[in-house]
């Protein structure tokens, strides 16, 4: 899958939520976005990093305490 394709189905998923909205203005949609694509995310980096965070955390470009920070916050932390 390309980064174009993840763009894609974001924009489309975007899409649909303007929609689902009927005309209602938005709040807070930053934090709404990031908060709902972060757990995904980390879920599934940890998975093919096969648990080592260290590994994971340079993958995804964030220093590994930051890392385990948000493993936490997320209820992803074993």
């Amino acid at each position: 899958m390309s980064k174009k394709h993840i763009e894609e189905c974001i924009r489309d998923s975007l899409e649909a939520y303007f929609k689902d909205l009927r005309g209602t203005e938005p709040h807070s949609m930053h934090e709404m976005v990031m908060g709902t694509v972060e757990k995904p995310l980390l879920d599934v980096v940890m998975k093919y990093a096969e648990g080592n965070q260290s590994k994971a955390a340079e993958w995804l470009g964030i220093n590994r305490n930051t890392l385990r920070r948000k493993l936490v916050e997320h209820k992803l932390a074993k």
